[in-house]
């Protein structure tokens, strides 16, 4: 299992910068410590990989689970557990609780 800090919202993980989509300071600072967190796991090269995340929230706050999948995912692909996310076949997420002192994403990633 590999845990990762809570990741910044959609909104604030990307910018426009003269016309182009780019990750903002705040999402340049969650793969740093994603990447950070990652290391170690184990790697998956191109091999097809399942992936299940376990959210542990912050505050009772409505929120997307959905919206959470983006930067976390880039941030294992660059962390090199995989080596692209079209290799993901399958693909849950789920409202494990709530941990307001340690928000965080759990998440297992096995070979299809």
């Amino acid at each position: 299992m590999i845990v990762l800090p809570w990741p910044p919202s959609v909104n604030r993980y990307w910018r426009t910068f003269r016309g182009r989509m780019l990750i903002s300071a705040d999402g340049r600072v969650y793969r740093q410590q994603a990447v950070a967190a990652a290391t170690g796991g184990a790697k998956f090269g191109a091999a097809k990989v399942c992936v299940a995340i376990e959210a542990w929230v912050p505050d009772n706050r409505r929120r997307d689970v959905d919206n959470l999948l983006k930067a976390p995912l880039d941030a294992l692909c660059h962390a090199g557990i995989y080596d692209d996310d079209s290799q993901i076949v399958e693909l849950s997420i789920k409202r494990a609780g709530l941990d307001r002192s340690n928000p965080r994403l759990e998440i297992t990633v096995v070979p299809e």
